[in-house]
């Protein structure tokens, strides 16, 4: 459903769009609930870069999508080195 409306955004108003970018957002915290944390960073990656070109580095909903992705790629990065430290075990 959400895809589905995310892709509305995208034809009407565009990807850059900040409505489309809070789209692009919403559906990046329901896959980070789902536990799919790669797809996650990846769609708050967007909405972040999304959000700094059209809305400036300091608008706080750049901000907020920088602190997130920031969170999230180093938990990633974290548990990818768990894993790995594993299957050297």
């Amino acid at each position: 459903m959400h895809r589905r409306a995310l892709e509305g955004y995208e034809k009407v108003l565009g990807p850059e769009h900040p409505h489309t970018l809070t789209s692009v957002y919403n559906l990046a915290f329901l896959v980070h609930r789902q536990q799919q944390h790669s797809a996650a960073s990846e769609l708050y990656r967007r909405a972040h870069d999304g959000y700094t070109r059209t809305l400036g580095t300091q608008h706080p909903l750049t901000r907020h999508a920088s602190a997130i992705t920031g969170l999230l790629s180093r938990w990633c990065y974290k548990q990818r080195v768990k894993c790995s430290m594993r299957s050297v075990d």
